[in-house]
């Protein structure tokens, strides 16, 4: 049987791929497999690496991205010893997955081409960008477990949406269609059904062919901006975006401007 968490490299984008039939359900295998492949995306996009993947795509396959998680795993955990422990591990690993998604130094890209529900939403909000197809529902509906989601959701839609959105779409359970979450910037953009999973691997490869050094810095920036306030990036602009006048990035850039004009720049770096 093939991992339910997997990478496929598909030229410069590096593709994981949620595969675990027929609900693509969250299980202890999965979540084992969250966690290597994590540590692999790291060495994948290492930027010492002139063959790094540029880009990261999260797609899923079956009719849904996944069903959530299985619940027979927080019933071993709630009726093991010493639950509040191991809950509190179980929490401390997936952070620590969410925040390697979210701290890789390329553009990572999410496509949700159905329902997508609790932890596969969460690793969603821990990508750059959130690519729905118009069919897909998304929902954090841990209260029917007594639970809250708590690999980053709620503080990921609160940088997102604001704090009373993420509050309401957790506190209701709901499912929300793509186009509503499109609305509160929760989802970056609604792709029609037809040929989705095309057009979003057409958007990595297309953000994999750009300045991937300056894409790494947009990220520092955006990151501390939000969460430090705007005046903490700017103090940190000149550490994280002077070194970009060093890269082949921007030299072959600049000349491809200055030799073909506007639109036509090209990027020969890493």
């Amino acid at each position: 049987m093939s991992e339910p968490l997997r990478i496929e490299r598909d030229g410069d984008v590096a593709v994981v791929v949620l595969d675990n039939p027929p609900l693509n359900l969250f299980d202890a295998a999965t979540f084992d497999a969250m966690e290597r492949v994590a540590r692999e995306l790291v060495v994948m996009t290492d930027p010492a690496d002139p063959g790094r993947a540029r880009a990261v795509l999260v797609e899923a396959r079956g009719k849904v991205v996944s069903g959530g998680v299985d619940v027979t795993y927080f019933r071993d955990i709630a009726e093991g010893p010493d639950p509040a422990q191991r809950g509190g591990e179980l929490w401390a690993r997936l952070l620590e997955v969410a925040n390697t998604f979210e701290d890789l130094p390329v553009p990572t890209v999410f496509a949700a081409h159905g329902l997508t529900l609790t932890a596969a939403f969460e690793l969603a909000l821990s990508c750059d960008i959130l690519l729905a197809a118009e069919k897909a529902s998304f929902g954090l509906v841990e209260i029917v477990v007594g639970l809250t989601p708590s690999m980053g959701g709620p503080q990921r839609l609160a940088e997102r949406a604001g704090p009373a959105r993420a509050k309401e779409l957790i506190f209701t359970g709901e499912r929300y269609p793509a186009a509503v979450l499109e609305r509160w910037n929760v989802v970056n953009r609604v792709l029609p059904d037809e040929g989705f999973a095309e057009a979003a691997r057409a958007y990595a490869h297309r953000v994999a062919a750009g300045p991937t050094v300056a894409h790494a810095a947009t990220k520092q920036l955006a990151g501390i901006a939000v969460r430090q306030g705007a005046r903490a990036a700017d103090a940190l602009v000149p550490e994280i975006s002077g070194p970009l006048f060093a890269t082949d990035d921007l030299r072959g850039a600049v000349a491809s401007f200055l030799s073909e004009g506007p639109g036509k720049a090209t990027y020969t770096g890493r």
